[in-house]
């Protein structure tokens, strides 16, 4: 009996409708089999986290703040622990796994949060030295957010993670799981996946590696490489660029066409459209910018405003889920549930615990902003209601965003969230460097909270997908978040001390310098680009009437042109692959081919980007002797080279 207990939790690949909405009486079976016990929880799985949480934060801090990009740390994290586990020859060690993975993924998420918004106070203070910032602030609002991103999460867990199952694709979780469940797969059943995954990720890896180390070919190549392109680009402001990384690729894979279309078209709306009406009939600083330099200033802030709107929308939609979350955890604190004992693959931490912890964390978080940042109670009180408020009801468009595309428009959410703090601050008498500093802070526990959820979704999809526990998930994540702010308090201290964020030869932290250059105004006096801000929530009003998805397009016009032209060939190359043969089974095989082989690209490219952030820590600099003409026609080639390599190997599926 015991040994049938065990091939039943042997992990076999994930079923076959893993990824498609299931029928009526259809049930979705994990790969971990859900009525059994799981080794989850071990002292190797819990310090294996922390471990990669301490070590992923310092290094996702440092490239962050150096680039402005933030790597996602699940999957070269899983990656990671799947190779230990079969180094160190460790059976059944795939719900261990899962909890290395989702303690680690700690980091990137608590990275995004404090480097998008605290230093910004760096940035501020060279110009206002009163200024002052400490540890325990960038500490604590880093921990406090993601404390209450997690807790606000949970009672949506069971929504997106379960009744939403096959419509949404998920792609950073679709991927990490493809890593977990193909490498722990046995010989007979995973030996043909793991291959598979093996090589796709090592071509995606050094792909990305050898481009963004030594510049053989064009990162992105764009239209105005050629003098054509430039004559129109000067006369029109009208450009056309695409990343050329395998991550990415594999990313709009397995977005899809339609999302991936969406989000094109919003990039479009804003580059094609918005960019040259501006620098044709704007003013005359305008005309004379070129069009990065529009985007940044001036129309991204539409696509700012935009995601705002989108968001009320979506909240709205989502109030329902909402009222049906505070619902149970009225009727389970009152004694009231009648719900069925759950089995241990849906079992979350109790509901009256989650309302206790968020008491907890509502008390904590108001005495930090009490005694820690503004010193006036009744201050504080509204900057706290202004926090609580926000993060609950963003919660679920973080959620939603991670769950699309993979991308988690958290920075814009920030802005929006800076801009409406600021202005109420100002109107209740907070203002001036004191308000910066409130602003700022208050910001991060924000940009943090959303992170997290946004972050969060993503391993409990995981988990749902493996079999894992997510109490054992739920509870793990709070150690994880611990380690990481820890970790990203110190580490953005050490590097302003060492490079500073401001001046020659500093780190660029592009969002922080965004969200400083947006608070200075609003709180020292000066114009915000309120009619902008307005722009965009029509806009998105008017795309939800027509029955477009508004968040998807309103986040194609906050991200630049050159990252979301792959998604839309990545879709497009889903699409063919799809629809490649007359059988439809022959084609469900190609497109799950597919997504294999995308996940092993996005998974290289994501641990070959740490190996080539590590190199250029190191002091590696490689300059390419190629013209910039050459690189792009071998940009271009390579590109085209990549994605003949995914549609033919997706086509060998029989």
């Amino acid at each position: 009996m015991k040994e049938q207990d065990e091939e039943m939790m042997t992990p076999t690949g994930l079923p076959e409708n893993a990824f498609r909405e299931l029928g009526a009486d259809e049930e979705y079976q994990p790969v971990l089999h859900p009525a059994h016990d799981q080794k989850e929880v071990t002292p190797y799985s819990v310090g294996m986290g922390l471990l990669m949480a301490i070590v992923f934060s310092a290094a996702a801090a440092y490239l962050g703040l150096k680039v402005g990009q933030v790597f996602e740390a699940a999957i070269p994290i899983a990656i990671i622990a799947v190779g230990l586990s079969g180094a160190l020859g460790k059976k059944n060690a795939l719900g261990q796994n899962v909890i290395i993975q989702s303690i680690g993924a700690c980091s990137g998420v608590i990275v995004a949060g404090a480097i998008f918004t605290l230093p910004a106070l760096f940035i501020l203070q060279a110009k206002y030295p009163e200024i002052t910032v400490n540890f325990y602030q960038i500490f604590l609002s880093s921990l406090l957010g993601g404390i209450l991103g997690i807790l606000f999460f949970i009672p949506f867990r069971k929504y997106f993670v379960k009744d939403m199952h096959g419509k949404y694709p998920f792609p950073e979780a679709t991927a990490t799981t493809q890593v977990l469940v193909s490498s722990a797969a046995p010989a007979k059943a995973g030996d043909g996946q793991a291959k598979t995954l093996i090589i796709a990720s090592l071509i995606g890896g050094i792909y990305d590696y050898l481009v963004a180390t030594f510049g053989w070919w064009a990162e992105t190549i764009t239209s105005t490489a050629s003098s054509v392109g430039t004559t129109i680009m000067e006369k029109t402001k009208l450009v056309l660029s695409c990343n050329t990384g395998a991550a990415l690729l594999g990313l709009g894979y397995i977005v899809g066409l339609k999302y991936a279309f969406v989000i094109f078209a919003g990039s479009i709306f804003v580059w094609w459209i918005v960019i040259p009406l501006m620098g044709t009939y704007g003013m005359p600083e305008m005309q004379a910018m070129d069009p990065d330099l529009i985007f940044k200033d001036y129309a991204r802030m539409i696509g700012i405003g935009g995601i705002a709107m989108a968001g009320v929308i979506g909240i709205i939609k989502s109030w329902p889920i909402i009222v049906q979350a505070v619902g149970l955890a009225g009727r389970e604190l009152k004694g009231k549930s009648t719900s069925t004992k759950e089995v241990r693959w849906q079992l979350d931490i109790s509901m009256k615990h989650i309302v206790f912890f968020i008491i907890i964390a509502l008390i904590a978080v108001m005495l930090f902003f009490w005694f820690g940042v503004i010193h006036t109670f009744w201050q504080a009180a509204v900057a706290w209601a202004v926090v609580v408020a926000i993060a609950f009801l963003f919660t679920t468009v973080a959620a939603n965003a991670i769950a699309i595309v993979g991308s988690n428009p958290v920075s814009g959410m920030t802005l929006m969230t800076l801009i409406i703090a600021s202005a109420i601050f100002v109107g209740i008498g907070l203002k001036g460097t004191s308000g910066i500093v409130a602003s700022m802070v208050i910001g991060g526990v924000v940009c943090t909270a959303l992170s997290m959820a946004g972050g969060f979704v993503t391993d409990l999809k995981v988990g749902y997908w493996l079999g894992s526990t997510p109490k054992k998930q739920e509870q793990w994540k709070f150690l994880g978040t611990l380690a990481s702010a820890a970790t990203v308090g110190g580490v953005i201290m050490v590097l302003n001390q060492v490079y500073g964020f401001s001046g020659d030869n500093a780190l660029v932290a592009p969002q922080a310098n965004a969200m400083a250059k947006v608070i200075e105004p609003l709180m020292m006096g000066g114009d915000t680009p309120w009619i902008l801000y307005m722009v965009g929530a029509i806009l998105a009003a008017i795309l939800n009437w027509l029955g477009v998805p508004a968040l998807a397009f309103c986040l194609g016009m906050f991200i630049p042109l050159s990252l979301n032209t792959p998604m839309l060939v990545g879709g497009a190359v889903a699409y063919f692959v799809s629809n490649s043969s007359k059988d439809k089974a022959t084609c469900d095989k190609r497109r799950d081919r597919g997504t294999l082989l995308s996940s092993g690209l996005i998974a290289g490219g994501a641990l070959f980007g740490v190996f080539a952030a590590i190199t250029r820590f190191a002091g590696f600099e490689y300059q390419s002797p190629l013209n910039e003409g050459l690189t792009q026609i071998l940009g271009c080639v390579a590109y085209a080279l990549l994605i003949c390599y995914l549609m033919w190997d997706s086509k060998r599926a029989k």
